[in-house]
């Protein structure tokens, strides 16, 4: 009796069956192909030589990572760009010592090279590739001015991947989360320099040629300077750096004025930006250089003014005075109002009352610039 009970109990497996079984499963095989059971491959040699898969042996023995290319990934601080491999970031030729047939292709590879960004926040990291990234941009830029022919799409898809991986970033916050923003004060906290600057300016002076190089034909750029490239521009507008806001003023005002098609999504881009300022937040580093974007653009309104523009000046501009900071871009916003005036005098009961509905009790400077636009009235 004992005997048949203990016979029906299922009996532990052998050691040698359980690595048959497990041998013949397909996830053990995946993940041991190629490696025996005392730590070595089929070929002999030590499982470690996988374990430095993607390393590079150094003189001394030791290993680094090997660089990797790919379209936005990062090692360490630098984004590599397609095609671009940073142990051999080396300048290439320049277009002095290529043929004229090579140097589109030549221009298309400077423009990949420069995809590559560094970490500027070290200024003693990465400085012979800091150098020759330098370099090829002045060349780049040089180069704007000698094409020969239209850009094609293929052309202008590289030089705005360029553009957007250089400046496109997050920018850093312009007061502290623990900051209150009725004590934020635009005009006596320090604003901060951007450290990449020397490479951000060439790229902007870059785009900025681009932009109005006539060989670039408006209607094959459009794709590709498209709503969410014209937003992404106006996001750097609260940069603190004002050398930074200088440029995207400069370049949106050509995008202006060469796009057609972009000029009522800008304007009204623009408008959510002041509506947010005024209503949300009463913090932004580029009030005065979009308003003085939009000066020009004022004044270039045909008569008599359509009903939408009335409305800009009543919904938005008039409602500027409401900040507190209203020193910082008064000038900018006088002159906007101006135009109004001068295109419409009628127009100038209504500023009038919107400035009385604005006008501030306890502030004596913003008391002093309302009084100033009453003057011109």
């Amino acid at each position: 009796m004992i005997k048949q009970i203990l016979n029906k109990l299922p009996r532990k497996p052998s050691s040698k069956s359980s690595q048959n079984d497990a041998k013949n499963d397909p996830g053990f095989n995946s993940m041991n192909s190629g490696v025996n059971s005392s730590g070595k491959s089929s070929s002999g040699k030590s499982t470690n030589a996988n374990a430095n898969s993607g390393m590079n042996k150094g003189v001394n023995g030791t290993y680094t990572p090997s660089v990797k290319s790919k379209k936005s990934g990062a090692v360490g601080s630098t984004q590599v760009g397609p095609g671009v491999n940073r142990a051999v970031y080396e300048a290439l030729p320049s277009f002095r010592d290529v043929p004229s047939s090579e140097k589109h292709s030549l221009f298309i590879k400077k423009l990949n090279m420069c995809c590559v960004v560094f970490d500027f926040s070290d200024p003693s990291k990465n400085l012979k590739e800091k150098d020759v990234k330098r370099q090829t941009l002045l060349e780049l830029v040089d180069y704007m001015t000698s094409v020969p022919t239209k850009f094609n799409e293929v052309t202008m898809q590289e030089i705005i991947k360029m553009v957007s991986s250089n400046l496109f970033r997050s920018l850093p916050s312009c007061m502290n989360d623990n900051k209150l923003p009725d004590v934020y004060d635009p005009e006596d906290d320090e604003p901060s320099m951007e450290p990449s600057w020397p490479h951000l300016q060439i790229v902007y002076e870059f785009l900025l040629r681009f932009v109005a190089a006539p060989e670039t034909d408006a209607k094959l750029a459009k794709r590709y300077i498209d709503h969410a490239f014209v937003l992404r521009l106006l996001d750097l507008f609260d940069s603190e750096d004002q050398r930074e806001r200088e440029y995207l003023k400069t370049i949106l005002h050509r995008i202006y004025g060469k796009f057609m098609v972009h000029r009522p999504f800008i304007r009204k881009a623009i408008n959510n930006i002041f509506f947010n300022f005024i209503f949300e937040t009463e913090k932004h580093n580029g009030i005065a250089e979009l308003l003085e974007i939009l000066g020009s653009i004022i004044n270039g309104f045909a008569l008599p003014l359509k009903e939408e523009h009335k409305l800009f000046l009543t919904r938005v501009l008039i409602p500027l005075h409401k900040p507190k900071c209203l020193s910082m871009y008064h000038q900018q916003l006088s002159y906007c109002i101006t135009q109004f005036v001068e295109k419409d005098f009628k127009l100038a009961d209504t500023v009038i009352r919107g400035l009385v509905k604005y006008w501030p009790v306890t502030n004596s400077s913003k008391k002093l610039c309302i009084l100033v636009n009453w003057r011109k009235f």
